[in-house]
């Protein structure tokens, strides 16, 4: 006799209870995503225990005819496909009719339902898959599935179940998740009495986002929209300066359905590029319609897995979008959260003016005006163009709005400087000295004071024609502004900007003058908006990054040979990864070569890597091709090492600045492509608005 047989019926429901019917929240998920599909507006969820004692789902949609209520509890009776074309076109949440034979199976389970509004509707009770009863009842339009003592019959199952608020923290999520895919609908939960959700239904899915993670998320929402020929994708992305410790204010949602997909998360994650902080992830709902040829839902039992035929296209078109979304924006964070109270009261102000030339016994000593200055300093112009701070201000490219101006009436045209790139070689930019070259003391200013309607103004006068270009500042100071504005427009990968000629103005960054030091870490600011503070190794980090990410892209003409090669020794398995990937160290100017064994010899790279610093910048690159292997290609490289240079080469906290060095790092910032974090995500500039500080100091009431 043969040993195989028919499983009964039972018996296979709960098999297939095991993959449908993982936890309380798999039956939550089930029975709402029926109620969406059948077209309701409202739908009630109340658990209790976590769902294990109690789950009820009420909705107002289209209800059950009396026929089909029994067969509704039939294995793989489902009223959304008929045939295997089907498959290929699926546009509701469920279709695979396993989901209430299982739940019945493993569960008490009651379910009233009605297809009119009459009041007339049919009630049906099942105990562990066996139907106890069918009659008629009343019951208004639509349904109401009560599952009680969820696992009851398995308590195999029942032992391995979390704690209480583990399996609540599932379903409440789903059903967030569920809310942020359709905003249309009013979504309420409830557990043990108590509402955990509500939702309006009325569309708006900013309001949605509101009243799930706060009104403080959702105003730093930023609307996303763009359209393909295949895709059309819609929704909000927080701000750089809201983000989380993991990927769980992440949702997409494709053609209405709430999906998992590594893909399509890290499309998101690159396109805030830097903007992002270490280990941080945003906050983020993504409306993705398609056609459903284009993507297969049918790949697992939870239905929460899909697979895309045009995968790439998606992610390159969700990666593009939020890079010029973000290109679009000021992200200076706000350093105070606050908002003017209508009606506020504004305390007085007295409006006070100083003259020209006041008391000479009141006269502070640095207000006067050195004459002997100016006329030294015309006689000079000539002869020493390159030196002094007009001539640094003319190799930086500095604008009419510069807070530096001259106050004499001459004739004066900036000197023919060659700009030539930064000899990181040489010294990196805001290097420390060494002992015998002392750092140069800060250059002295004088006032002039004019008065005006609005009180009174200050300029600064450079009160010395002293040169200011110390070698170890000669690389950060002989690039110009113009040059490196010639350096961002090849960074394009970055920050794509829009073909459209009608495409609005980009934000620009706002003029800074700084006004000091904090601690030597932070530069203090100031317009006439409010308060600027700026991390100094954050904003250096920034500019040496687009210029490393830039030089990268062309290391044939920077890399040079070097007298004696860098020796590196790796363990036999780095060695044979290292020798395969070779090829990709020379397309960043790095050529290696096997010395014999594990060993391996530095013959040329390129020549601004930070001095003293090329033999670890290399092992770090090695370092990122050994751990990423196959996940490593040259784009990676060459913003990773990128990276690694601008760290390396960047002015360090409690390092003193003279005020032309302020105002030289401020300008070189603010002409890079992104000069609102550094390459590691971290925000350079916070600003605290006018009104803000006086608030804090109670002139605002």
């Amino acid at each position: 006799m043969g040993k195989i047989q028919l499983l009964s019926e039972h018996i296979a429901n709960q098999i297939a209870a095991g993959e449908v019917v993982e936890r309380p929240s798999s039956v939550v998920k089930e029975l709402v995503e029926n109620s969406v599909d059948a077209g309701s507006t409202r739908v009630d969820v109340t658990i209790e225990e976590g769902g294990l004692t109690l789950i009820r789902v009420s909705d107002n949609g289209s209800g059950m005819a009396l026929e089909d209520c029994e067969l509704a509890f039939q294995r793989h009776a489902t009223s959304k496909i008929a045939t295997s074309k089907d498959l290929f076109s699926i546009r509701t949440l469920g279709f695979r009719g396993e989901a209430l034979p299982s739940i019945a199976s493993v569960s008490r389970l009651e379910c009233v339902t009605s297809a009119t509004s009459d009041g007339l509707g049919r009630k049906i009770t099942i105990e562990g898959g066996t139907i106890r009863a069918v009659e008629e009842t009343a019951a208004s339009r639509g349904t109401e599935v009560t599952v009680r003592d969820l696992f009851y019959n398995t308590p195999a199952r029942l032992k391995y179940m979390k704690t209480i608020q583990t399996e609540l923290g599932h379903i409440s999520d789903y059903l967030y998740r569920l809310s942020l895919a359709h905003p249309g609908i009013a979504f309420t939960l409830k557990h043990n009495g108590n509402v955990l959700l509500q939702t309006l239904g009325n569309g708006d899915l900013l309001q949605v986002i509101a009243g799930i993670y706060g009104t403080a998320i959702a105003k730093q929402m930023l609307p996303l929209q763009v359209e393909s020929l295949d895709y059309t994708i819609s929704g909000f992305v927080a701000k750089p300066e809201m983000t989380r410790a993991n990927r769980g204010g992440i949702s997409t949602i494709v053609n209405g359905r709430y999906v998992r997909n590594f893909a399509l998360n890290q499309a998101l994650l690159q396109g805030y590029h830097t903007l992002l902080p270490i280990n941080r992830f945003p906050v983020a709902a993504l409306h993705i319609g398609m056609d459903p040829a284009l993507v297969d839902v049918n790949v697992h039992p939870s239905k929460l897995e899909v697979r895309f035929s045009k995968e790439a296209e998606l992610t390159a078109l969700i990666e593009a979008e939020v890079k010029r979304l973000f290109g679009r924006q000021v992200l200076i964070p706000m350093g105070v959260k606050s908002s003017a109270p209508k009606g506020a009261y504004v305390q007085e102000q007295l409006e006070l003016t100083r003259t020209v030339e006041p008391p000479k016994e009141n006269r502070n000593p640095s207000m006067e005006l050195d004459a002997e200055f100016f006329k030294d300093h015309k006689e000079s112009e000539d002869t020493k163009g390159t030196q002094g701070l007009n001539a640094l201000n003319s190799w930086n490219g500095l604008k009419e709005s510069s807070p530096i101006q001259r106050t004499d009436d001459t004739q004066w045209s900036p000197p023919q400087i060659k700009e030539t790139a930064p000899d990181y070689r040489q010294a990196a930019p805001f290097s420390s000295t060494s002992p015998s070259q002392k750092q140069p003391p800060d250059v002295p200013f004088s006032r002039t004071v004019s008065t005006s309607e609005n009180g009174f103004t200050t300029k600064r006068t450079p009160a010395t024609s002293q040169s200011y270009t110390p070698a170890s500042d000669a690389a950060f100071r002989n690039t110009s502004i113009q040059q490196q504005r010639r350096t961002n427009e090849a960074f394009m990968d970055l920050m794509p900007s829009s073909a459209d000629s009608d495409a609005p103005k980009l934000p620009t960054f706002p003029r800074l003058d700084p006004i000091g030091q904090m601690h030597g870490t932070y530069l203090i600011a100031q317009n006439e908006t409010g308060l600027y503070l700026i991390d100094q190794h954050a904003a250096h980090e920034r500019i040496n990054y687009e210029y490393f990410y830039e030089h990268f892209g062309n290391p044939a003409e920077a890399s040079q040979e070097l007298l004696v090669p860098i020796t590196l020794e790796f363990t036999p398995a780095e060695a044979g990864v290292i020798s395969d990937k070779l090829a990709l160290f020379e397309q960043v100017g790095v050529y290696m070569e096997a010395f014999g064994g594990n060993t391996f010899l530095v013959r040329a790279h390129p020549h601004w890597f930070p001095s003293g610093e090329e033999k670890a910048i290399v092992e770090e690159m090695c370092e990122l091709i050994i751990s990423d292997r196959k996940a490593l290609d040259i784009a990676k490289l060459r913003e990773k090492a990128a990276i690694m240079c601008s760290c390396k080469a960047s002015i360090k906290a409690n390092q003193s600045l003279s005020t032309l060095e302020m105002e030289t790092l401020i300008d070189r910032l603010a002409s890079c492509r992104n000069p609102y974090t550094c390459p590691h995500g971290r925000p350079i500039v916070v600003s605290f608005t006018t009104y803000e500080l006086e608030k804090m100091f109670k002139r605002v009431m």
